[in-house]
């Protein structure tokens, strides 16, 4: 292709420009050989002219098309050259905010500046066994290469991190290092991936510090070596430092700062331990003061310091040596403030001797006060014969005392590292390593000193050994393609090493120099000048004399020779070392004599470059014998360098380029001087030059095809030699064959063909889309002509009959018209007058009918008013007579009921009252004698007052009769005169009673009024009423409307929340199992790692049938046989050293339940005696007691006798309850002897039981002391009341029916007495003795009522005892109820469901234990029983025991021989029987040596039914030990089959099938009606009888769980290497994309050769396989549901995982490949009924992202439908997906910036998770439902293959 084609008006080029480097234009005129310039339009539109060299004939670099922009690789871009790589991460950086490009075998990092959330652990599984082009590029791709290749081809690796400060070297080499340790973590418990990382925090600590251009600045280089074992673990790690800045201790320049140990040193100061330090603010201190601002923004020194003392300990330093470290540190500090004071004479000066930082120097490193004051000034000079001790001026004195400081600081930091290359030494043999070399790059100052004079050294060896290796890979890749080599020019920077460090170079002048007496640096300059004035690397200034100029690989540096000797020599005076060697800390004295005494000084690279440990050697080193070192720095540099080259020599290098876009630290800003500066510095240029010398370009033949087919002709492409086909096309189309090369797999162009070539491909997509526009457009243009025409003569027609019709329309209304109005007008004149006619005759009728209504109703209202008034005045009159009367009738019944309720009340007080009874009892002799002389002294008073009213009566007739006489005699005297008067009174009463009739009258009619109104307004107000309780009614109704609603919404949400808290403690307890297994399995593997090791003799496997799951033992419900006394368990346990048997942890909780109930009844137990001893304090008497002698015996006997009844029952209950523990302890302690075992969490638990035992002892001593104290009591109280005379009965209990007799005779005995005492008064009141004889009788009635009332008082005492007990307990929890209701008030709603579950949890454990204790008493009795009804039977059945023994041996071998014959017998019950030996035999054959092929064409599910027809036998014989054998065995058999096959996806779903199945049989014939619902009669009839296998139940579950998450992993893996291959990068419609440039990175050495490639069909194909495979072998349906909805899952996100870390798939026709893809897994789930399964929920995300890549993204409009329809994406999905979005031709539009800030604007709402990466190792829980069968157990058929002849059909 000619230069005039490339330069054709249109093309796109690069000019130069000063501020951004390179400018983009586009030529605006056909570029003609010969022209002298160009002419140009830049993207601003402006019109520029470009001058072009006719003899150089240079034209501007040519632009790659827009589709080539923003690739992952640099080399995949057709031009090659500098301003399309710095355009290219431009882009990348600012509009994708990618920072990582692949440069071919370097990686580009740049650095953000910020935080990004693509280092966590889902992207380092990501990575994680990829190939290194598969993913986008990134540090861990580097890390995951160079581990496969270590891997693969068992060679060391390395990582070569480079860059200026503040580039992010550091954080690189951080991640490239963390990544190896969750990668390769270590195989043992040692953490040293733990300690690995941990070196990092201290190396920052010393070794880094803040400079103008970054703050964490590392100030020296380092290598990791990471050791890798045989397995590619990390066993241990080294680490060699180089050229550590010495010069930062003691100076900073403006806006720097120290290393951060000192500063995170003064900033902890305060705390108690560092008083001694005698540290102040850094501010105080020379040394950190220098640079201005002490600190750093956003960074706590303090916190920092605290993770620096973590890693130490983490290290193992010890505390005393991070004391002394900090000391000597701190030490530093207080030198730098030593005040030096001159002399007069300014040839001395001295210090003072009260100096403070002088005293702390000398205190905090143990040296001699006035040694150290004395040679600070002072220094010795040695001659041949004499010795003298010098002064120093004050100049000469602070540089010592600086080189001290410096050399102190230099000697610890090797010290630290030497240490914590010890912690991270390993004993183990190192098999391989990757080494991480974290070293400065190329630095260019205006003062250029020594040590960029070293860096830059160093640069130009790595570059040397850089291009090497570039180059060689470059050939290595022609030659495998046998295509023709040609050499290529490069860089070969060998003559400026040459000029560094060969003979008589720089550095061997500059160490002549040193050792000359009086050598200067002028004189060294001047050398320079005159040996290596030749070299076309060295230059000499014009300007200057002492400065030199070398021309590196990157740039040319001017350095300064100022200062250059002193360095090198690094001088510290001898004397000042030998006080510290005088040092009483060790630490300060070992570090200046390990191995230095003749170098004193040396740097911090002759330490760090070894990576062996330093030991001091036991023969003394001669004294130098002058005061320098031998060594100086640029020769240890050299020599370190030197070993650092043969070692990356020997690995295979990985190369990353940092870059810093900008120098003021600003996230995401990018300055195209500086990045292209590091860029030319750090060799990426070079890489791109090399590249672009040969054939940078290159494809692979299907790719070729597939993309650029459009060129090819149609002839051509039935061809099916591809090869053929593309050297054909493209030797028609590029006509020059030195452009390309054809190898033996690819296709290889020179820089430019791909630009070309996609320029045809362009050009021809564009022709075919122009022939298409004017295709379709003319097409439009005649379609839309016909339709205009036929729709313009249809609309003429339909006018034109339109107006005809209007027209015959208006003449047929109009005559209507007229008809209208003739009838319309006459009807109106009729409707007229028979309106008034009607109307008057109308008012006529109303107006006479009104006169006369209105008359009849006024007569009828006169007589009405009459008849209301003469009832109304009878109605009231009786109204007043009623109520007065039924007011008289209240008061009186009130009253009369008020005193029989008094009455009535004392009655039953007096009725309830024993003491009432008592009282009447006692004073009964006293009443009746009352009672007779009452009756005398009434008779007598009678008399008397009758007596007395005769005479009073007979003087009161006689007094009646004299005044009768006296008033007749009186009336007749005044009759006359008071006639007169008493009719005036008459009349004055006349007049008030008027008046009095006329106030009533008034009052009448105000009442009358005011009760009018008062019914008015009680009518009113309850209409108001009405009216309110309407309205209320409604309220009512719309709010219990509302609140059922929103209890509907409630519920709904709680069930919802429920469901998913159930779903989340499912996924825990199945994690924990799935746990459980992975720990279980490891254990296996150590064992048997440990096997391997140890080999020796006597050491043997365990057995087959032992396992983990032999602590299935602990199941009490079908064990309790005696196995001895607790204590003798526990001792036989020790004994024999078991140190890993099994626990059971049911027991465990019975005892401590047993020990809560036994403290319940003690303290039960200790109140009642105390109310008994208060009761008794109260109502007895103080007598004599009994006996002293025969208390104390009848105590002890009654102790004695309860404490052997308690013991014996105690003992029982302990015994079956830890039967089945001491038996697993004993059994398994033979047999797992020799087995490696760890003690301390089992003896934890057996001091736990012991613990518990001795509790409950004590517990029961106490019960029984109480119980004693007791019967002590009653005893005591009772022989008290019974010492009367001739009374010598003992008695016990006061309310039993034994002693009745004795009270009686008691009671009778104090009767006889008070009777004699009597005598008199009986005789005096009854000479007969009837009264007597009646008192008798009286007195044994009333002691029956109260021997009664005693016993029922007794009783009803007991009972509210009790129920005060109860209301007590009640109390109790009700408080706890209300107090945890409080707490649970206080927590969050999920908070307080999960309380709830677990209040609930507790709750029902409690139960559940109860119940088991309930169902063990009732199965010791019924086995008592049992028993009991075996010794009968055997006693019935003696006589007959040999027959009947010979005869069932003699039937035994009948049935055996007969089993193989006759498959069924007609009465089959569905049990097998088999003897115990047999057991084996039975495990083996069916379930370890099965093979689920044998089994095919029988009942599914077949070892299930049999080995619950064996467990039903057992269960029917009562044998409890074989039911447990069986189910145990079964158990492990299981275990040891899958851990045989656990890649075997067939044989584990086979057993997950057969392990739920028997689950499911346990379940259906448990017994219990939950389960049996669903059961036939003759099913029924199958159930278990004696034994609960509840627990055993339990373990199936978990063994299920385990099966299923082993048949998940095998799946998972069988498709995980499809999943990508199909999904993403197969063709599923053809010819739909074409495959983009790509670049070194496809080439990737980690990838092996062969088609690897998948196709959707493959996965459906293995799918259809797991789905036949679990249908055939019976799995529950609901399991096969779940088994696809979690391969589904991962489907989703390993390809969701690559699309979102994958440019190159991020497309519109990769979003067509994967909705297509997902329509067929949609497809093949429905045609498998698989559809509910919610596998397609679980494929959301991948279907929204499908969508995403094929949506617009344009307008705003377009991002309201993405965030509206990327519901399941989060938002740094949905944002990373537009990132990644890449157009495979140039007619498609890139995404662009501003619509990716409006998604994340329209986005911010949402508070979705960070993840960027979904969890494919995410597993969701698994539920069992309960799936009953519906075979009978009876019409199962064994086959002859299973080789069962001996079980027995019984």
């Amino acid at each position: 292709m000619s230069v005039s084609e490339l330069y054709s008006q249109g093309t796109r080029v690069w000019i130069p420009d000063p501020d951004e480097v390179w400018r983009s234009a586009e030529l605006t005129k056909d570029y003609k050989e010969g022209d002298r310039s160009l002419q140009l339009r830049l993207e601003d539109d402006t019109v520029r002219e470009y001058p072009i060299d006719v003899q150089s004939n240079q034209l501007p670099f040519l632009r790659n098309p827009d589709i080539l922009v923003g690739e992952n690789d640099l080399t995949a871009l057709s031009y090659l050259h500098e301003p399309a790589v710095l355009h290219n991460l431009k882009v990348r950086f600012l509009e994708s905010n990618h920072i990582y490009t692949y440069c071919g075998i370097v990686l580009v990092a740049i650095n953000p500046y910020e935080q990004l959330p693509i280092y966590g652990q889902d992207v380092i599984y990501a990575y994680s066994g990829q190939n290194m082009g598969d993913m986008d590029p990134h540090i861990f791709a580097v890390a995951e290469e160079a581990y496969k290749q270590m891997a693969r081809d068992e060679k060391n690796q390395s990582i070569i991190v480079s860059g200026e400060s503040g580039a992010g070297k550091t954080v690189s080499a951080k991640y490239a290092m963390r990544y190896f340790a969750t990668v390769g973590g270590s195989a043992s418990d040692t953490n040293i991936e733990e300690k690995v990382l941990a070196s990092s925090p201290i190396m920052e600590a010393i070794g880094n510090a803040k400079t103008t251009r970054n703050d964490n600045s590392s100030r020296f280089g380092k290598y990791i070596q990471i050791g890798f074992d045989r397995r590619y673990h990390i066993i241990g790690a080294n680490m060699r430092t180089y050229l550590l800045e010495k010069s930062r201790v003691v100076f900073q320049a403006d806006d720097e700062r120290n290393y951060h140990i000192f500063y995170q040193l003064c900033a902890a100061a305060s705390l108690p331990e560092f008083k001694e330090l005698a540290l102040t603010c850094a501010e105080d201190f020379f040394y950190t003061s220098q640079g201005g601002d002490t600190s750093i923004e956003g960074v706590d020194d303090a916190e920092d310091f605290e993770k620096t003392r973590q890693a130490f300990t983490l290290l193992g330093v010890r505390e005393s040596h991070q004391i002394s470290i900090f000391k000597i540190i701190a030490s530093i500090l207080h030198l730098g403030n030593v005040a030096i004071q001159a002399e007069r004479d300014g040839d001395s000066c001295s210090v003072s001797p009260q100096d403070e930082h002088l005293s702390n120097f000398c205190r905090l490193l143990g040296v001699e006060h006035s040694q150290m004051e004395h040679w600070l000034c002072h220094r010795k000079l040695v001659t041949a014969s004499e010795t003298y001790i010098k002064t120093m001026s004050l100049q000469q004195v602070v540089n010592a005392r600086n080189a001290l400081a410096k050399h102190i600081y230099a000697q610890l930091f090797g010290w630290i590292v030497e240490h914590v290359n010890k912690a991270l030494h390993t004993s183990l043999k190192q098999h391989s390593f990757i080494g991480v070399l974290d070293i400065y790059g190329f630095e260019t100052f205006e003062v250029n000193s020594f040590e960029q004079f070293c860096i830059n050294y160093a640069n130009e060896k790595l570059q040397q050994q850089f291009n090497s290796h570039v180059f060689k890979l470059e050939q290595e890749e022609y030659m495998k393609e046998q295509i023709p080599w040609t050499l290529i020019d490069f860089y070969d920077n060998q003559p400026c090493i040459d000029l560094i460090e060969a003979k008589l170079g720089i550095l061997d002048l500059l160490d002549e120099e040193c050792k000359v007496p009086k050598g200067t640096d002028q004189n060294w300059a001047q050398k320079l000048y005159d040996r290596h004035s030749g070299s076309q690397h060295f230059q000499k200034p014009r300007m200057s004399n002492t400065a030199f100029i070398v021309v590196h690989f990157a740039d040319k540096v001017e350095y300064l020779s100022d200062g250059f000797l002193e360095k090198n020599r690094d001088t510290v005076y001898e004397e000042q070392i030998n006080i510290l060697k005088a040092s009483k800390f060790p630490l300060v004295a070992d570090l200046f004599h390990d191995g230095k005494d003749s170098a004193p000084a040396s740097s911090a690279s002759a330490k760090g470059s070894s990576a062996k440990i330093h030991v001091r050697s036991a023969r003394p080193q001669l004294k130098a014998a002058n005061k320098e070192h031998k060594k100086t720095v640029g020769h240890q540099f050299r020599t370190s360098l030197h070993l650092l080259m043969e070692t990356l020599n020997a690995t295979t290098p990985h190369y990353v380029r940092c870059i810093k876009p900008n120098d003021e630290k600003l996230p995401f800003h990018f300055d195209p001087r500086r990045a292209v500066q590091q860029l030319r510095a750090c060799g990426v240029l070079e890489t791109i030059r090399i590249s672009a010398a040969g054939y940078p370009s290159r494809w692979a033949y299907h790719d070729f095809f597939n993309r650029y087919r459009v060129l090819i002709k149609k002839r051509e492409l039935a061809s099916a030699d591809k090869k053929a086909v593309c050297r054909s096309v493209l030797e028609s189309l590029i006509k020059d064959p030195d452009k390309f090369q054809f190898g033996r797999t690819k296709i290889f162009f020179r820089a430019g063909q791909v630009a070309y070539l996609e320029k045809l491909r362009a050009d021809k997509f564009r022709a075919a889309t122009i022939m298409i526009q004017k295709t379709v457009r003319g097409w439009l243009q005649r379609v839309k002509y016909r339709r205009l025409r036929g729709a313009t003569l249809t609309l003429q027609r339909y006018c034109r009959g339109h107006l005809a019709r209007r027209l015959a329309e208006h003449l047929r209304r109009t005559r209507a018209a007229v008809v209208l109005q003739k009838q319309y007008r006459m009807q109106r004149a009729r409707r007229a007058y028979r309106r008034v006619r009607g109307a008057a005759i109308v008012i006529q009728a109303f107006v006479r009918g009104m006169f006369v209504r209105r008359t009849y109703h006024q007569v009828l209202r006169e007589h009405k008013a009459t008849v209301i008034q003469k009832h109304t005045r009878g109605w009231m009159a009786r109204r007043r007579f009623r109520r007065l009367r039924d007011s008289a009738i209240v008061i009186q019944c009130a009253f009369r009921r008020l005193k029989a309720k008094q009455e009535l009340k004392a009655l039953k007080i007096e009725a309830r009252s024993a003491e009432h009874l008592k009282r009447l009892n006692v004073g009964m002799e006293n009443k009746v004698v009352q009672l007779q002389r009452k009756i005398d002294d009434q008779n007598k008073e009678f008399k008397t007052l009758s007596e007395q009213l005769s005479t009073v009566t007979s003087a009161h007739a006689v007094e009646v009769e004299k005044l009768k006489k006296e008033l007749a005699h009186y009336q007749q005297s005044r009759g006359g005169d008071s006639s007169p008067r008493l009719q005036e009174e008459v009349e004055s009463l006349r007049t008030e009673l008027q008046k009095a009739h006329s106030e009533r009258k008034v009052l009448e009619d105000t009442h009358t009024r005011e009760k009018d109104e008062l019914r008015k307004r009680v009518a009113d107000l309850e209409q108001e009423n009405a009216l309110l309780k309407d309205e209320k009614e409604q309220l009512n109704r719309q709010i219990l409307g509302q609140s059922q609603d929103e209890f509907a919404q409630n519920s709904v949400k709680e069930n919802l929340l429920m469901e998913k808290e159930l779903e989340e403690e499912r996924s825990r307890y199945q994690n924990l199992v799935k746990e459980y297994s992975r720990l279980e399995q490891r254990y296996d593997n150590l064992r048997d790692e440990m096997t391997i090791l140890k080999q020796t003799p006597g050491h043997r496997r365990n057995p087959s049938n032992q396992s983990s799951l032999e602590s299935d033992s602990n199941y009490p419900s079908i064990s309790t046989s005696e196995v001895g006394d607790t204590e003798d368990a526990l001792q036989q346990v020790e004994e024999i050293g078991l140190e890993k048997a099994a626990m059971d942890m049911t027991v465990f909780l019975k005892l401590q339940k047993r020990v809560r109930e036994l403290e319940q009844e003690r303290k039960k137990l200790q109140g009642q005696l105390e109310k008994r001893e208060q009761q008794d304090s109260k109502n007895v008497q103080v007598e004599q007691p009994r006996n002293d002698v025969d208390l104390d015996q009848d105590a002890d006997l009654a102790y004695n006798t309860l404490k052997r009844q308690e013991l014996e029952s105690e003992n029982k209950k302990l015994k079956n309850d830890l039967n089945e523990l001491r038996k697993a302890v004993a059994g398994q302690a033979t047999q797992s002897n020799s087995a490696p075992s760890s003690p301390d969490g089992y003896s934890l638990l057996l001091n736990q039981l012991r613990l518990a035992h001795e509790e409950l002892e004590v517990r029961k001593e106490e019960v029984l002391i109480l119980r004693t104290q007791i019967v002590s009591t009653d005893q005591r109280r009772l022989a008290g009341r019974n010492t009367e005379p001739n009374i010598n009965a003992r008695t016990s209990w006061p309310n039993s029916e034994k002693h009745v007799d004795q009270e009686d005779a008691i009671e009778a005995y104090h009767g006889v007495c008070q009777t004699n005492s009597k005598t008199e008064d009986w005789g005096y009141l009854n000479e007969d003795g009837e009264l007597g004889l009646a008192y008798q009788g009286l007195k044994q009635v009333a002691r029956l009522l109260e021997a009664q009332l005693q016993a029922q008082s007794r009783t009803h005492e007991e009972e509210a005892e009790a129920l005060r007990a109860q209301v007590e307990a009640l109390k109790e929890e009700l408080d706890r109820q209300q107090q945890t209701f409080s707490q649970t008030l206080l927590l969050s709603p999920e908070a307080q469901v999960e309380f709830a579950v677990q209040q609930e949890m507790s709750r029902l454990t409690n139960e559940n234990l109860d119940l088991k204790e309930l169902v063990e008493k009732l199965e010791k009795n019924e086995k008592k029983l049992k028993k009991q009804l075996k010794i009968h039977m055997k006693k019935v059945q003696d006589l007959e025991a040999i027959q009947t023994l010979a005869h069932s041996e003699k039937r035994r071998h009948e049935l055996n021989r007969q089993v193989t014959v006759q498959r069924k017998e007609k009465d089959f019950q569905g049990m097998l029987e088999y003897h115990k030996e047999d057991e084996a035999l039975l495990i083996r054959n069916l379930v370890t040596e099965l093979k689920p092929q044998a089994l095919a064409g029988t009942v599914p599910c077949l070892p299930a039914y049999i080995l619950y027809m064996c467990i039903r036998h057992a269960d029917y014989v009562n044998d409890d030990l074989k039911v447990h054998s069986l189910l145990t065995s079964t158990i492990n058999g299981i275990k040891k089959v899958l851990k045989k096959h656990n890649d075997d996806f067939e044989m584990t779903s086979f057993w997950l099938s057969n392990t739920c199945r028997l689950l499911h049989c346990l379940k259906q014939y448990s017994g219990d009606e939950g389960f049996m619902t669903q059961n036939s009669a003759k099913q029924n009839e199958h159930c278990l009888k004696n034994f609960d296998l509840t627990e055993y139940r339990q373990v199936l579950s978990d063994l299920s769980i385990q099966i299923y998450q082993q048949l998940i992993k095998i799946a998972e893996g069988m498709l995980q290497p499809m999943i990508v291959s199909a999904m993403l990068e197969n063709e599923s419609i053809q010819g739909l994309s074409g495959m983009k440039p790509t670049g070194y990175r496809k080439r990737s050495s980690s990838m092996v050769d062969g088609d690897n490639a998948y196709c959707l069909e493959a996965i459906i194909r293995q799918m259809n396989s797991f789905h036949t495979t679990m249908c055939d072998q019976g799995l529950d349906p609901e399991i096969v549901l779940q088994v696809f909805k979690q391969l589904f899952y991962m489907i989703t996100a390993v390809t969701l995982n690559n699309l979102l870390l994958r440019k190159d798939v991020c497309s519109w026709s990769t979003g067509m490949q994967l909705r297509y893809n997902i329509s067929q897994l949609e497809e093949w789930l429905r045609g498998r009924n698989l559809h509910q399964s919610g596998a397609v929920q679980t494929m959301e995300p991948l279907i929204q992202a499908a969508q995403l890549l094929q949506l617009k993204k344009k307008t705003p409009e377009d991002a309201e439908a993405i965030c509206s329809l990327c519901t399941s994406l989060s938002t740094q999905q949905i944002v990373k997906i537009l990132n990644l979005y890449t157009p495979l031709n140039e007619f498609e539009e890139r995404v662009t910036v501003g619509f990716i800030r409006t998604i994340q604007a329209q986005l911010q709402e949402r508070s979705d998770t960070q993840q960027l990466l979904l969890d494919y190792k995410h597993m969701f829980p698994v539920l069992f439902p309960f799936n009953p069968s519906s075979l009978t157990m009876d019409s199962i058929h064994i086959p002859a293959c299973l080789n069962l002849e001996f079980l027995n059909e019984v």
